[in-house]
């Protein structure tokens, strides 16, 4: 005898067994506890822009706004925020959860495309974008300082040692650093020297830029061998900055030290480890941001 016939012969017996299956079984689903938080991963994409020297205000209308208008036309968007902050703005895209996160990346790197040629010129990098989940937070944070070394050089070495380092490590998924203090030269220009000479400002601006160049100059092509020739025309401290030729007055250089002040300093001189300057202007939320973190 197996375990069907007995069901078979006592049909009542399996009416009651049924209906008693699904009468408990129905009160057991519904006495089921929800998750007021259930654990879900949002597909979310941030786009960072930075332009530097630039207000909130700058931020928000000159960069925040192109992007948020090409961004609204993605499809499947549930929710769309925007931080701008001295020098930088981060956009945070929220996609429905129907929506895979690398369809989600290619629709947000074509609007990315197609704002370029609305935002500032003077952008020293396109934005940039990232996949990541707004659940996580950092579970470590490193602070370096140094006595001897300028801030710029920790700058350099967590950059381009210590964090490239860490990214390595098996399990990490994003290492952030914060508090940049990036080398620069900062050209003060002296506007009493400049209507001396009648040199507009504009010009100066034209000279200096147009003497950092870093082209591919040619190569000279013989019968047996071939030369490459290579020209430094990159500008790499102030001192080399100084002696650069603004223009030419009676026959005699103006040199761009006789028109302005050139210091090797910070890109951001007002930078501080650990904070953002800068008053929120669309900002949801702002936080104290530490020198590193990673994921």
């Amino acid at each position: 005898m197996n375990l069907s016939q007995r069901f078979i012969e006592k049909p009542v017996m399996t009416t009651l067994v049924m209906a008693a299956l699904v009468i408990f079984g129905g009160y057991g689903y519904a006495s089921l506890p929800v998750s007021d938080l259930p654990n879900i991963d949002f597909p979310t994409i941030s786009v960072f822009a930075s332009l530097p020297g630039a207000d909130p205000d700058t931020m928000a209308s000159s960069v925040a706004s192109p992007l948020e208008n090409q961004f609204s036309a993605i499809a499947g968007i549930d929710q769309m925020t925007s931080t701008s902050t001295q020098g930088q703005t981060q956009i945070q895209l929220q996609f429905s959860l129907d929506r895979t996160l690398d369809g989600a990346a290619q629709d947000v790197q074509s609007a990315i495309s197609a704002a370029t040629r609305n935002l500032p010129k003077a952008l020293p990098q396109p934005p940039t974008f990232r996949k990541q989940n707004p659940a996580d937070t950092p579970i470590m944070f490193l602070a370096l300082s140094s006595t001897t070394m300028k801030p710029s050089e920790v700058d350099e070495y967590a950059e381009t040692l210590l964090a490239r380092q860490i990214s390595t490590i098996e399990g990490v998924a994003q290492v952030s650093v914060f508090g940049s203090a990036k080398y620069a030269v900062r050209i003060q220009a002296d506007p009493a020297a400049l209507a001396t000479r009648q040199i507009g400002i504009d010009k100066l601006v034209s000279a200096v830029a147009n003497a950092n160049v870093n082209l591919a100059t040619g190569a000279l092509n013989g019968e047996t061998r071939s030369t490459v020739i290579h020209t430094g025309g990159q500008l790499n401290n102030a001192a080399e900055f100084n002696n650069q030729i603004v223009a030419y007055q009676n026959g005699s250089p103006v040199r761009l030290k006789d028109v302005a002040r050139v210091i090797d300093g910070m890109e951001t001189p007002t930078a501080r480890a650990g904070t953002r300057t800068g008053r929120p202007s669309t900002c949801r939320s702002s936080a104290s941001r530490a020198p590193m973190s990673w994921r």
